[in-house]
């Protein structure tokens, strides 16, 4: 016997991440994600919405689980490393296909819950919560392991199965954040014990493993985001702040800063509010005590409307910051409310661009939009949660795995981290890997 990996999605693309990893006579599913591009291609917006598996499938937004058809019987375990849509956003609508319970992290479960509940999906897996830092035992020869590391979502995992093969690591999205704005510290320690046990094979991202540097910490994006927040804080009306909805600690770092100008803070948006009431369900903010969240496109634009005209002191945080067609800031740029932005407000877009045609696209439209209005724009005012080059070689000093796939990445990200690893002095069992392929690993 023998352990065996299925690429099943993320290996061509950044997205649609599904790795199938069999050891012996069991089979291990980390993530079930969306590729974003994809989606949105589709729906116009980011949020995950109920749609037909068929034509999701017909657009590529979801991994093409076929691959591991005759795996079907064999899957124990789905375990989504975190709550990013890439990662689990697929999960609603493929779970169902096999009896085997959903292993995550609180916060991600209850994302997860999110999205069942909003948009009515029949779903019949058990979701089984684990926190970072604790093991749980999925066969009697399996155990996975979460180990705290920092990601752009809160309580992302790096997960580590405990075989009679060897310790097999997941390590699909991180970045080694040592001074985070929220939550804890990675778990180098704990890494570096993994190590001297001898770790068998490592599935790790690629993304930036061009980027020869290491990823800034989340505390850089905060002082980018107060230079921008408070620049000429007199002569502005109304600020504006778009971002990833699941990155809460920016959020968390959003909210501060308007509070310290004394503005009135507004949250805009239905995945605002979903990942805002996920981490507010399992202890890690409590916003609604400060904050006002309106969900709903209905009441969004009665309280865009109550703001028209406007007093000097909101703050207002809207989705659509790849420029989503669909989403709240779109229609603002485009006058779809009362709420009218001018030459005294500014717009922040605390992200950037994922260069895909599609939000490339998009974004070009909406900042058009806004300079034809004369609005200040912020571009830029972000930092990475994956990991750069030398978080990777950080990585791989500490767990010195015997077999190396790379992952999370079109084919050029993917060949960069294999050079990483033969500039590291790796000879052989470097699997470079293409979407859907088999190996396995001797």
């Amino acid at each position: 016997m023998a352990v065996e990996i299925i690429t099943v999605g993320g290996y061509d693309v950044v997205g649609r991440n599904c790795t199938a990893i069999k050891i012996d006579d069991d089979v291990i599913v980390f993530d079930i994600g969306i590729h974003l591009e994809s989606y949105i291609q589709l729906t116009e917006d980011e949020d995950i919405k109920k749609f037909e598996v068929e034509d999701l499938i017909k657009v590529k937004a979801i991994p093409d689980l076929s691959v591991i058809e005759h795996w079907k019987d064999k899957i124990r375990a789905i375990i989504p490393s975190h709550a990013h849509l890439d990662h689990v956003g697929a999960i609603p609508f493929l779970a169902g296909r096999y009896k085997a319970p959903i292993i995550c992290t609180p916060f991600t479960a209850a994302v997860l819950r999110a999205i069942i509940r909003d948009e009515k999906i029949p779903f019949k897996n058990r979701i089984k919560t684990v926190n970072t830092g604790s093991s749980i035992k999925i066969t009697k020869d399996i155990t996975a392991e979460f180990i705290t590391v920092t990601h752009s979502t809160p309580q992302t995992a790096m997960v580590a199965l405990h075989t009679k093969h060897g310790i097999i690591v997941y390590a699909n999205d991180f970045k080694f954040d040592m001074s985070p704005t929220l939550g804890k510290t990675p778990d180098l320690k704990r890494l570096r014990q993994l190590g001297q046990k001898g770790v068998y094979a490592l599935v790790v991202e690629s993304t930036y493993a061009d980027d020869d540097r290491k990823m800034p910490s989340e505390s850089v994006a905060k002082e980018m985001l107060r230079d921008a927040i408070l620049d000429d804080e007199k002569e502005v009306q109304a600020i504006l702040v778009t971002t990833f909805s699941s990155h809460i600690a920016r959020l968390k770092s959003i909210i501060e800063l308007g509070k310290k100008l004394g503005r009135k803070v507004i949250f805009l948006g239905r995945s605002l509010a979903k990942y805002v009431n996920a981490a507010e369900e399992v202890g890690i903010v409590h916003f609604s005590k400060e904050i006002e969240i309106v969900k709903y496109g209905n009441n969004i634009r009665k309280r865009l409307n109550e703001l028209q005209p406007r007093k000097k002191k909101y703050l207002i945080v809207v989705t659509g910051h790849q420029g989503e067609p669909k989403a709240t800031l779109a229609k603002i740029a485009r006058d779809v409310f009362k709420f009218r932005l001018d030459h005294r407000d500014k717009v922040i877009f605390s992200c950037n661009v994922i260069p895909t045609p599609t939000n490339e696209k998009n974004r070009e439209h909406l900042e058009r939009d806004l300079k034809h209005r004369r609005i200040r724009i912020f571009k830029g005012i972000h930092v990475s949660g994956h990991a750069a080059r030398q978080d990777l070689q950080d990585l791989l000093e500490m767990l010195k795995p015997e077999h190396i796939i790379p992952s999370h990445g079109e084919e050029k990200m993917r060949k960069s981290l294999a050079g990483l690893c033969k500039e590291m002095g790796w000879k052989k069992n470097i699997h470079l890997l293409a979407e859907g392929q088999h190996a396995v690993l001797k």
